[in-house]
């Protein structure tokens, strides 16, 4: 039977009073008291998790291991904010590139408002709640371009397709690219010289993590829900890329397709600059799905 939740607020200084109490080192209070203040106990929670002590029989005790620092698990915070920030960059970076070239393939090929017409995509695809969806986000937007459209011409809020993809989520957009006849995505995904199978499964992976940095959620130690698929490829197999659960699986992801797109060298750079000290430590390493020469790893190594 479930448990009724009876755990009460604690106080700055008493939550770092139980750390300590379990084994936490804890070398500057104050600094601590002020980061527990901007961040909270709970976010910290998961990054001081690693260090706890595991039980014989493999479960997870509240004791932490001997010689653990609260420093140490803010450092592991702090990268991981940096990690979001270059994530959502090369996501912010695909994703216009990708709305730039399915626009393109659309109106080229169906017109101005193609898709609005349910006879453009597969039959299986659920257009009607889609576009209802589309037409949402264009009521909802304060943008002036959408204003300006609304004021002066009829059938608000249908927009042409250069508009609607501006207002759409990444979400919608890797819906609407899913939904696309076989040859339309096959266009797209060319571009980027990846198989339009695959090119749709990294769009749904991207939206995933891409929904994680926008709520600032963990990406380091994180088992990602959705999973993309490995593929052929030997790259992208054991031992060359361990896990496919875990955040350097997108990197990967990430890396390949900016590559395709002739940039993203600097994005690189800063990553295995942010990464490298964290890679030190096998554990760390581990937890983010790194091998142990992940700087060699020749899907890393192609980003331009």
């Amino acid at each position: 039977m479930a448990k009724i939740y009876a755990k009460p607020p604690l106080t700055f200084d008493q939550q770092l009073d139980l750390l300590i109490s379990r084994g936490m080192v804890v070398d500057d209070r104050d600094q601590a008291r002020r980061i527990l203040g901007f961040t909270s106990y709970y976010r910290l929670s998961g990054y001081w998790y690693p260090f706890r002590i595991h039980s014989v029989c493999g479960t997870t005790t509240d004791q932490f291991q001997p010689g653990s620092h609260l420093a140490e698990a803010i450092t592991l915070y702090e990268f991981d904010r940096n990690l979001r920030l270059l994530v959502m960059d090369a996501i912010e970076r695909v994703e216009i590139a990708i709305r730039a070239q399915i626009t393109y393939r659309l109106a080229h090929t169906y017109g101005t408002f193609a898709h609005t017409d349910p006879v453009n995509f597969q039959s299986g695809f659920r257009h009607g709640e889609w576009l209802a969806g589309i037409e949402k986000e264009a009521q909802r937007s304060t943008e002036p371009f959408i204003r300006r459209f609304k004021n002066t011409y009829q059938g608000f809020p249908t927009l042409p397709i250069w508009m609607a993809t501006e207002v759409m989520s990444f979400g919608a957009l890797s819906i609407l690219f899913k939904g696309m006849k076989n040859p339309d995505r096959q266009a797209v995904s060319r571009h980027f010289t990846i198989h339009h199978m695959r090119f749709g499964d990294n769009l749904h992976v991207l939206t995933y993590i891409r929904n994680i940095c926008a709520h600032h959620g963990r990406l380091w130690n994180r088992e990602l829900a959705i999973k993309p698929h490995r593929g052929n490829n030997a790259y992208w197999q054991p031992p060359l890329t361990p896990r496919h659960d875990r955040i350097f699986y997108a990197l990967l992801i990430l890396g390949e397709l900016l590559a395709k797109m002739g940039t993203g060298a600097q994005w690189q750079q800063q990553c295995t600059q942010l990464i490298s000290p964290i890679a030190a430590h096998e554990p760390w390493r581990k937890s983010m799905g790194l091998p142990e020469k992940w700087e060699a790893h020749p899907l890393w190594r192609m980003t331009p």
